[in-house]
């Protein structure tokens, strides 16, 4: 499978570029990105192609990874599966229900897989739990806390412009949802969403199976306190996410697996843009839930 990378910067540097050179299923064919210099340079360190325009890209390749900010995602990964494209796409899929269904709709009338690269749910201590708390009955309750430090730390996303203007629900809330949803099933209600400090957000939901989650989402965590768990209660007693052994690069290897299966089989994988999709609705739900609050 040939495919093309749109982005440059510090996540397609550091885990989207190296995991599709490395990927023994894929070709990796060549670069775009709004910066042509920027490019260029990620191109050369591969020896691929780099693109001055993203439909020559598309013209060249079989499908595509996305490394760009969501609202930009959306629209290039609209334009893609029209084209043909097979879609490895990031988190979140979109920043409105509307971009991301655009997405599903347009891979949907052009037939293309796609994956979207939820990092816990392709790292395989984690991704084994979750698969083995989904089949255990009777869980009651869930806490997520997903604390993250990268207004307060050293972090190469600090700059980015959407994670400040959209904070930790739109960033660290899609992994902790696409742990939760598995287990607990889809959301019926968001009951409760409340502002802590800075970006910090406080999430109650209610899951289809009756259970209850808690969420605490956060890019301001102190350094010192920065982390991910999940905590499960029930019939079955108390169980915790194990963390991961491996980095993202090897996350997104395994995603980009899923894509290749995906495509050849005709059969969707269980984060596909629909999945996708699904929690934006929720985010956005709750966005609307925070902004009520606010006032």
């Amino acid at each position: 499978m040939r495919i093309g990378l749109l982005g440059t910067g510090p996540w397609a540097r550091a885990t989207y570029a190296p995991a599709l050179a490395g990927h023994p299923g894929l070709r990796f064919a060549g670069v775009w990105g709004r910066r042509p210099e920027a490019a260029t340079e990620l191109a050369e360190r591969y020896g691929v192609a780099a693109y001055a325009d993203v439909d020559a890209l598309l013209a060249d390749v079989d499908a595509v990874a996305v490394a760009l900010p969501p609202s930009v995602q959306a629209e290039l990964a609209v334009r893609a599966a029209e084209a043909g494209r097979h879609l490895l796409l990031d988190k979140p899929l979109a920043l409105s229900a509307a971009g991301g269904r655009a997405v599903v709709e347009a891979a949907e009338r052009a037939g293309v897989a796609s994956v979207v690269f939820f990092t816990t749910r392709f790292q395989k201590e984690p991704d084994a739990w979750i698969e083995e708390q989904a089949a255990v009955a009777g869980w009651f309750t869930a806490r997520a806390h997903w604390l993250g430090a990268v207004f307060t730390g050293d972090s190469p996303f600090a700059a980015s412009p959407w994670r400040r203007e959209k904070g930790a629900l739109w960033d660290v809330g899609p992994h902790a949802l696409s742990v939760l949803l598995p287990v607990l099933g889809d959301v019926r209600q968001v009951a409760a969403a409340a502002h802590g400090p800075a970006d910090t957000v406080h999430l109650v939901l209610d899951h289809a199976t009756g259970a209850s989650s808690s969420l605490t989402l956060s890019l301001t965590a102190p350094p010192a306190a920065a982390g991910a768990e999940v905590e499960l209660r029930g019939e079955a007693g108390v169980s915790v996410m194990p963390g991961s052994s491996e980095s993202a690069v090897a996350a997104l290897s395994r995603a980009a697996d899923a894509l290749v299966r995906a495509a050849g089989t005709g059969r969707p994988h269980p984060c596909d843009a629909a999945f996708g999709l699904r929690v934006t609705e929720i985010l956005a739900t709750a966005q609307a839930g925070l902004t009520s609050a606010r006032g």
